[in-house]
């Protein structure tokens, strides 16, 4: 039995990609040095899976970025605004994701989006008619040769036609499936000349397969790649899914002339069933995803072993892997010094998951897999109780009556009371935040941790900053200020740290977007507040200004989609759990005087099913959870809620019943295309669209805002509008963020005037 892996993480052991990166965005290096140490982080990845003896090793998994990006810049799908600006390849492609604003001229960046149901962002491709498909790059060749001049012949990986076509956005006059002929051709060429250099296996991702597909997704999917598989030669292509079953499509896939069928045996459940009741081709090869590519516990050999078996009797050859790319698990355990052993000898990172791999190969080509020490060290592992249960957190939420998730009196009520109270003025201005985190405040936090600060000193430090950031908020003239969040090392791990049920690590980076990197707690037992978490900064915060000052939370289920979740309990009872923690945070911050408390959710949608038939089953837990957190304070307080980077439309419905007060969105890199979903459906929370996009370099001029705001107000009542950027501040320069502030606050008061108010 032979072992594959769907993609490697490629932001380097110690997130060397990601310094590297920025050290080229500031002109300290060159693009060959970028490049150096990029080639260092991917023959660091093939020999650590050669190592482990995988015989399907990927390459063309590495980005720079980001996939997408990859492969849109491949096909030359690059938008004549990047184009015009006559920059390098590497610098047009980096305009692509950041955007760019000097001397050259100003564009925004691609619209950002979260890739499927992770944490994980991905670049936008766009389409329009004078988009000529063709093979701009050799990044997939030159990946190749890499692989093999060090003696690993790998297997290429690039996102398929079909996904490609189904996310990209299409700006023409005609239908985006008009491209799939210059598809069809490019994808042609691209496995000829791999097969020429010597490649046997190729990889086509396609996670849109996972999705509801319709009549017409269907029919574009098959004529796209029956062209395809006609002229593929003799070149093995292995169709690969993710993050869910193929429900839709299982016979369709099985008709076609794939060499091997990749399928998701973690997320995908209903797969194993596909294959009992209908059947697998003997002449295909299938690929079995079956080590968790999203989590970081150790695989439990016994259910794996079962799955293998039911899966042996129906189908042919089948190769062990894993259920998605490991790009969504940190690199490895060996960089955990300070974890205790009995955690870390739970958890498997990429590299470890390298290792069951080719354990499971061991145990199932034994013969005899439950005699063989992997099966039965394994085993016994998973008979240990890990952890010790809150009676306490459990009356709690048996406890949990309806009218915990009902706030009182009905938003319509609140919202007159509200604006009684807090007396903004039209087009309210506020931050999401955090405000931008600079080296001095890193190594302040760094050096309290290691104990070379005192408390005191650090409590002073951190004041001094609160006091710097409300001075100038108040100069910018923000209407509704927050106290910056210098203390926190991340929205989620910051929260964990004082919160009983959770453990930390070290170094579990794992990529966001480009260059940025989130280390996820784990949750390892039952869940409850440890301690006040932020009244001390926000009470001292309000102390200093006469205007609102906003008491920062992140809500229960952003904690817990941004954490490693357990696996032995239901993530609904985690929710509640956190929220219950959370709502006790709510009602301090409420007593010391906080007005207005935002309670993050960014995270709502990331473990939303893909299907619509299966998504009850997570929201009717989500919004509750929610709704726990705000449902005690006064109708004088106000609640503020923020989401970033997902796609809205078909929930915006159950986001309205959050029955938050103010909810703000990433919008400006989606060209506001929320604003028709808020409109069609009669949303009734005040909304705050974002003007300002946090993720790029560029500073928005006064009229840009003043346009997005026009726009804003041609489909949302004034009454109802905000006026804020994407996302928090923290990993944006001073200078930018003040003068991107300035314009923001500019805009909203000349539109105030134009609005006769």
């Amino acid at each position: 039995m032979k072992t594959s892996v769907i993609g490697y993480p490629r932001i380097g052991v110690q997130r060397e990609l990601k310094f590297a990166s920025e050290k080229y965005f500031r002109n300290e290096i060159t693009a060959d040095e970028l490049d150096r140490i990029a080639k260092q982080i991917r023959l660091s990845a093939f020999e650590v899976q050669k190592k482990n003896s995988i015989d399907f090793i990927p390459s063309n998994d590495f980005s720079l970025y980001d996939g997408m990006l990859d492969t849109a810049f491949l096909l030359n799908v690059i938008p004549e605004r990047y184009r015009a600006l006559n920059l390098s390849g590497l610098d047009t492609y980096f305009a692509m994701a950041r955007g760019y604003q000097g001397e050259l001229g100003d564009v925004k960046a691609l619209a950002m989006k979260k890739w499927f149901n992770t944490n994980y962002h991905y670049m936008v491709p766009e389409l329009d008619d004078d988009t000529n498909i063709r093979i701009n790059t050799d990044k997939p060749f030159k990946l190749f040769l890499e692989a093999l001049e060090n003696g690993i012949k790998t297997k290429p990986v690039i996102i398929g036609g079909y996904t490609f076509l189904k996310l990209a956005k299409y700006t023409g006059n005609k239908d985006k499936w008009s491209f799939s002929e210059k598809i069809t051709d490019s994808y042609v060429e691209i496995i000829d000349k791999l097969v020429s250099l010597g490649a046997e296996w190729i990889q086509l991702d396609e996670p849109c397969l996972v999705n509801d597909m319709t009549e017409s997704d269907k029919k574009h999917f098959i004529s796209l790649y029956k062209k395809i598989l006609e002229r593929k030669g003799n070149a093995k292509i292995l169709l690969q899914t993710y993050f869910g079953d193929v429900r839709d499509c299982y016979g369709e896939i099985c008709g076609l002339d794939f060499d091997g069928i990749g399928l998701d045996f973690v997320e995908g459940t209903k797969n194993i069933g596909l294959i009992a009741t209908k059947g697998f081709p003997k002449n295909k090869t299938l690929f079995a995803g079956v080590i968790n590519g999203k989590n970081i516990w150790k695989n439990n050999y016994r259910c794996t072993f079962d799955i293998i078996s039911k899966l042996k009797k129906v189908c042919g050859e089948t190769v062990l892997g894993t259920s998605c790319s490991l790009l969504h698990v940190p690199y490895t355990l060996r960089n955990e010094t300070k974890l205790p052993e009995n955690y870390k000898k739970h958890f498997a990172y990429a590299e470890e998951k390298l290792s069951e791999l080719s354990e499971l190969r061991t145990i199932i080509s034994s013969g005899n897999p439950e005699k063989t020490n992997e099966f039965i060290n394994n085993t016994l592992l998973f008979r240990e109780r890990r952890v010790e249960e809150d009676d306490r957190v459990k009356e709690k939420i048996s406890a949990l009556s309806d009218k915990d998730f009902v706030r009182l009196p009905e938003f319509a009520e609140r919202e007159k009371i509200q604006k009684s109270a807090l007396k903004l003025p039209l087009f309210p201005t506020t931050t999401i935040g955090s405000f931008p985190q600079t080296e001095e405040i890193r190594q302040a936090r760094a050096s309290y941790r290691r104990g070379d600060m005192t408390e005191e000193k650090y409590e002073k430090f951190i004041k001094e900053k609160i006091a710097q950031c409300v001075e100038l908020q108040e100069k910018i003239g923000l209407d509704v200020l927050v106290h910056g969040e210098f203390e926190r090392n991340d929205m989620v791990e910051y929260f964990g740290q004082c919160l009983n049920g959770y453990i930390f690590t070290e170094k579990a980076w794992v990529q966001s977007y480009g260059t940025r990197c989130v280390k996820p707690p784990v949750v390892w037992g039952d869940i409850s507040r440890a301690r006040p978490m932020t009244v001390k900064w926000s009470s001292y915060a309000c102390s200093l200004t006469e205007k609102p000052m906003k008491g920062m939370l992140t809500g229960p289920v952003t904690i817990l989609n941004w954490s490693f979740p357990r696996e032995d309990i239901s993530l609904r009872e985690s929710a509640f759990q956190i929220a219950l923690a959370i709502r006790e945070e709510v009602l301090d911050l409420e007593k010391s005087g906080i007005s207005v408390i935002q309670v993050d959710e960014a995270a709502l949608r990331e473990k939303l099913p893909l299907r619509k038939s299966d998504r009850s089953s997570y929201l009717d837990w989500a919004i509750p959870a929610f709704r726990l957190v705000h449902s005690g304070v006064k109708p004088e307080t106000q609640i503020h809620t923020h989401m970033c980077y997902s796609e809205f439309s078909d929930i915006i419905k159950e986001i309205d019943n959050m029955d938050a007060d103010v909810i703000t969105f990433e919008a400006s890199r989606s060209d506001l295309s929320i604003l028709d979903d808020l409109k069609e459906n009669h949303f009734r929370t005040e909304v705050g669209p974002g003007v300002y996009d946090i993720h790029s370099p560029r500073i928005p001029s006064k009229e840009e805002i003043k346009t997005s705001l026009r726009k804003m107000v041609s489909k949302i009542s004034p009454e109802k509008l905000w006026v804020n950027p994407d996302c928090g501040l923290k990993t944006r320069g001073t200078d930018e963020t003040v003068h991107s502030l300035k314009n923001l606050v500019e805009a909203a008061k000349e539109l105030r005037k134009e609005n006769n108010a």
